[in-house]
Parts: C-alpha cells; structure tokens; sequence
C-alpha cells in the first residue's frame, strides 16, 4: 500500500463514517432506545481488540446479550444469552453501527479483517497474524465470502489474502457485496454457534514448543 492510497483510504474511511453517522442518527437513536427498555443499561458494549500490528483498542458495539450468569456467577453461554433483538441486530448489522465512531478515530477502517480477540494474538500462525499488517474493519472479505458460516482457517486465508491483494477498487467491491450480503441476512453464525466457537488453533507459542521438541527428539 503506497502513502498515496493509505491517504485515500483514510480519507474515504473518514467521509463515509462521518455521514454515515450523520444520516444514522435516528436509527442510532432508535436502537439505543429499544436496547434501553429491553436490556437496560448499558446500550453499548466494549471490549478490547487488537488493531493493525496488534495495537489494542476499544472496539464499540450496540449491546445484544443479556448478563444473566449461573448459580456459581458465571456467565450462562452466548445463545442463552442472546435476545430476540439481539439476533434481529446482529442478522441486519445494526450493532456494527457504532464501529464507525472507531473508524472516524482511526481504530479501524470500514474495510478490513475483522478484530477479534486479544487472546487469540499468541494462537496464529505466522502467517494467520499478517491479517494484523492492516487495520481491521467493519467489513471484509471473509465477511462477504461466507462471514461466520465458514471455518477459522478459511477466514484466515481470506483475511490474508486480502492484505496482499488490497486496492481502492477492492474495498469497493466489498462494501457492495456487504450490503448484498446484509440485505439476504447469509453467514450470520456457524452451524450450531450463536456467532463463533473460540479459536484454538495453533499459535505462536505453540508452534515453538513443537519446534523445541521436534529438535529434542531428533538430537
């Protein structure tokens, strides 16, 4: 990516999410209130993520889960926790909505790999973790070729692909093909899932420790 088309990037990341934020106000507004009267506080969730080279941020999203926990306190499992409304947002991307605040700071881009969770950073691959060379997005292409229906191996693959393939047009592209997607509601979750199962692939660390004993045992 060239200084030039990093700008361009930026800059249109910055047009569309201020007027997107702009012409969605009511449905912001609409969204809390529903959250509010069906949830209560809080409307919105935080939870931190890794950014582009692994930076951490707070990624910010419309509520979708109840807090309800077991007898012991723990947290019941996300499709029990999951509402009505919830669903209803998650299947029209309506609690993505306030990701645009965290591309209007400069946290993440409309398109790009998704971010997911801290934890998972010491899990890739070396090759998984160049997804993290770019900043995520709200949107990417393994969101438009198959989003949460396919494996976390694919996904990887997409998500590098995507870094070594990267131009104006597209990112275009994936922007039309997100609102297709959105609009038929496909790849919601995996079979089973309310979103995602934990990734537990192989990571860094891991990769070592199998290198380490791989040597031990041919000495």
């Amino acid at each position: 990516m060239t200084p030039m088309s990093k700008a361009a990037k930026r800059v249109i990341d910055v047009l569309i999410s201020g007027l997107g934020l702009i012409v969605l106000t009511p449905a912001i507004f609409v969204v809390s209130f529903l959250i509010f009267i069906t949830m209560g506080k809080p409307v919105l969730f935080t939870q931190e993520r890794p950014g582009k080279h692994g930076r951490i941020f707070r990624l910010i999203k419309f509520r979708t889960m109840t807090k309800e926990r077991d007898a012991e306190g723990n947290l019941l499992p996300d499709e029990q926790r999951l509402t009505r409304l919830g669903r209803f947002l998650r299947s029209t991307s309506l609690d993505e909505l306030p990701e645009l605040f965290n591309v209007l700071k400069g946290d993440m881009s409309l398109v790009g790999p998704r971010p997911l969770l801290p934890q998972y950073l010491d899990r890739y691959t070396p090759e998984q973790a160049r997804r993290h060379e770019v900043k995520p997005g709200i949107t990417g292409w393994a969101q438009v070729n198959g989003r949460n229906a396919i494996t976390w191996e694919e996904k990887f693959t997409l998500d590098v692909w995507y870094v070594d393939n990267w131009s104006l047009w597209l990112d275009i592209k994936i922007l039309a093909l997100t609102l297709i997607k959105v609009f038929k509601r496909e790849g919601i979750s995996a079979a089973g899932e309310a979103t995602m199962p934990e990734f537990t692939g192989y990571g860094a660390l891991q990769a070592e420790r199998e290198a380490a004993a791989g040597k031990d045992i041919d000495a």
